[in-house]
């Protein structure tokens, strides 16, 4: 498509994240995209989302609103079971593919997906909104351009508070239809993020635990990573945590960067500290001056896919590049379940944990 043509989307699942992320994220980007199209199998629920947002067309069913309408996006905020066998659907019609994370159940399913994309697309990606807050590519920046030093120490934690009845959902808490807990379904997103700032990771060794929620998944999980560049980092997930914060620290030869937050950050959350041998001021200025603050959010995100949309080029988060947290996630959960060490790589289709999480066969 060209700079001029403007998008047509279509959200599929009228939950809480469409309302909450997806529709301020595509008014944000009114002048170029329209949201023309809502499916959603509850069919009050959709009556109220297509009649508060003014949508021209509401379906029950995915494969009747692709014949019809024919967006040019595709927006997927359905439960992680539905993401594969949607997206490739999306795909085959000719729609660009902006998935909710998880981006689906496995390395396997999200194999499919890279299957059904077309050079020039369309293609899909992951919505992972933290990387493209300015705070977050001003760290990312600084850390790759070796700025602050040589990455050596990293913190990674994602500590929420979920009661019973967040996992009473029919489909939270299990394996084949969440695809994992804390670690897959919340911790992800500060995963993606520390990969942005750290880079690929060599191996891992974890530990998860079903301590407190009646799950069929872990609510607790813990990983030693260690990165190509030599960086050792800690992540820490859970769903139990009373006091909740979503933190990333990275000592660096020269500095300590840390984020904390909780759900969303600003250029205010994050915090820059030298070491005692750095004393140029002008240089320690530099750092946190950032000419603009946006926020981590959806909005921030959208504007990058509809770019490589109009161009024809893989958006961010797709490909390699979107596989790499769910990669990351899976040798989590077999180094836990196995109680050994995982390589980068050594994931592939031979592998139970390539197609579940919890490297189950007979299912």
């Amino acid at each position: 498509m060209t700079q001029h043509q403007k998008v047509h989307a279509a959200i599929i699942g009228c939950g809480v994240v469409a309302e909450t992320s997806h529709i301020p994220a595509l008014r944000a980007s009114a002048d170029r995209v329209e949201l023309v199209a809502a499916v959603e199998s509850d069919p009050e629920r959709l009556a109220d989302f297509q009649r508060q947002y003014d949508i021209p067309s509401a379906y029950a069913t995915v494969d009747a609103m692709l014949a019809d309408c024919r967006p040019t996006l595709a927006i997927v905020c359905t439960p992680p079971a539905t993401h594969a066998d949607i997206a490739v659907r999306s795909l085959q019609a000719g729609a660009w593919v902006l998935l909710e994370k998880p981006p689906c159940l496995s390395l396997a399913e999200y194999a499919r997906i890279e299957a059904a994309e077309t050079d020039g697309g369309p293609y899909a990606g992951v919505v992972f909104q933290h990387r493209f807050g300015s705070g977050a590519r001003n760290a990312v920046d600084l850390i790759s351009s070796g700025a602050l030093g040589q990455p050596l120490v990293a913190l990674c934690t994602t500590t929420w508070y979920r009661d019973q009845s967040y996992f009473d959902v029919p489909w939270r808490g299990r394996w084949d239809t969440e695809g994992g807990g804390t670690t897959v379904g919340h911790g992800i997103h500060q995963i993606d993020l520390l990969l942005a700032m750290l880079g690929e990771w060599q191996e891992v060794r974890a530990m998860a635990g079903r301590l407190a929620r009646a799950v069929d998944t872990e609510d607790v999980s813990m990983a030693s990573v260690r990165f190509a560049n030599g960086a050792m980092a800690s992540i820490v997930n859970s769903a139990l945590s009373p006091r909740e914060e979503s933190y990333i620290r990275v000592d660096l030869a020269d500095a300590t960067v840390e984020l904390t937050h909780l759900y969303g950050y600003r250029n205010a959350d994050w915090r820059y500290t030298p070491a005692v041998h750095v004393r140029d001021a002008q240089r320690i200025g530099s750092w946190t001056d950032i000419p603009q603050d946006v926020p981590s959010s959806h909005s921030a995100q959208l504007p990058y896919f509809l770019d490589a949309m109009a161009t024809g080029d893989r958006p961010p988060l797709s490909g390699s590049e979107g596989r790499a947290a769910l990669e990351l996630v899976a040798a989590i959960y077999k180094s836990a379940f196995t109680a050994r060490p995982v390589r980068n790589g050594e994931i592939g289709p031979d592998d139970p944990y390539y197609h579940r999480m919890d490297g189950e066969t007979d299912q």
